[in-house]
């Protein structure tokens, strides 16, 4: 402080012995430097959005709103209630119907040269009969069975009428031994992606994604994708498993494709006077505006303004104003209790201000080493004209 004090008086007097043209010359220079001053620089005349102008609602972070914002949430027991018929899951009317590459298993019983002709060393896969590119299979005194496109069911009762013919009362079974023809397929970022059976067992979007090794921690639980026909439907996995909505727990069909994205803008990004600026992954769990600033390692105290604690929440399209600000201010630190209760959104901004005093210390730091530069000058001048 001493010496800064002893900079300012002596370019004070400096200035009284120079007078006005010395200055007005230390400053024309000091602004040639800036201009031919090292570093890159492009000369731009972009204009951006005059956000200013633009309506932005401004609320306050308070109890009240924590409840009006609560009341617009599901709530998972509503879910449940909606769900009570259980639509996603019941599957009364599912059969499998059987396609090319298939292999059945066809039993005639108390007649085993029907039933393995091939020798009972073989497995059921292996010595069944297999669906022929021409949707057809072959079996003894029956001849050729057409079987595409129809259940296990029809095909036994076909069979089986067929042999009354040849065999008294016969009694038939007909199983698929190996599900080749229908497949479903999940990619993205489960833990083993790849492609899934059709079978006789209901398969829905969380069975494939379980048989896929569950998702993975940059997985976007909220935006999964089933591709079907061309046509993309978004799925959210987070709220089936948080809110129960299994409506949206769709079975699959051959040919479907299940991706799973990464996280992408399922994040929260935190900004401004916090001691590690991140953004923060919200793709499996919901995140409050205290949790955040505490994962971001909390506000800088020296430098932060406590009661500027912002979230700037874009406003969904239609919108008469194009963003929502609300201010946590935690002057007094009790307030973080309600911030814990703020839940925040995916794509929210959370931006700390600073104080004011660290503004003009930045504002000193930029001026400083041109004062400094100066001051020097006014050294120098001084020792010329003492000698």
């Amino acid at each position: 402080m001493r010496a800064n004090k002893k900079m300012l008086t002596r370019l004070m007097q400096n200035r009284t012995r120079w007078g006005m043209p010395a200055a007005g010359v230390l400053l024309a220079m000091g602004l040639s430097a800036c201009a031919a001053a090292p570093g890159g620089h492009i000369d731009y005349e972009a204009e951006s959005d005059p956000l200013s102008e633009v309506n932005v609602d401004v609320q306050p972070i308070t109890l009240d709103l924590i409840q009006e914002m609560n009341a617009t949430t599901r709530d998972p027991a509503d879910v449940a209630l909606v769900n009570s018929g259980r639509p996603a899951e019941s599957t009364p009317d599912y059969d499998y119907y059987i396609g090319r590459g298939d292999v059945l298993n066809i039993i005639v019983y108390d007649h085993p040269e029907l039933t393995i002709p091939a020798g009972s060393e073989r497995s059921a896969a292996e010595s069944g009969n297999v669906v022929h590119s021409d949707g057809t299979i072959f079996y003894p005194y029956v001849g050729q069975v057409n079987v595409v496109g129809r259940t296990v069911h029809d095909v036994r009762n076909e069979i089986q009428r067929r042999l009354a013919d040849f065999i008294a009362e016969p009694q038939v079974d007909v199983k698929v031994a190996a599900y080749n023809s229908q497949k479903a397929y999940v990619t993205g970022q489960v833990n083993s992606p790849g492609q899934f059976p059709i079978t006789n067992v209901p398969l829905r979007v969380l069975d494939a994604i379980s048989q896929a090794g569950g998702l993975t921690d940059s997985a976007n639980w909220r935006e999964v994708v089933l591709s079907r026909d061309n046509t993309d439907t978004s799925l959210s996995v987070y709220e089936m498993l948080v809110y129960g909505d299994l409506k949206q727990n769709l079975l699959l069909e051959d040919g479907d494709v299940l991706h799973v994205p990464e996280v992408g803008n399922q994040q929260v990004f935190v900004m401004g006077q916090v001691n590690q600026p991140a953004s923060l992954a919200m793709g499996n769990t919901r995140l409050s505006l205290t949790a955040a600033i505490s994962q971001a390692g909390g506000i800088d105290e020296g430098n932060a303004n406590a009661s500027g604690i912002f979230v700037i929440r874009r406003n969904p399209v239609p919108s008469d104003t194009y963003a929502t600000v609300y201010q946590l201010d935690a002057s007094n630190a009790a307030a973080f209790v309600i911030g814990s209760q703020f839940m925040l959104e995916p794509t929210d901004v959370v931006y700390v201000t600073a104080a004011p005093l660290a503004r003009w210390n930045r504002v000193l730091r930029l001026l400083l080493p041109s004062l400094t530069t100066i001051y020097q000058a006014t050294e120098v001048n001084e020792n010329i004209q003492d000698l």
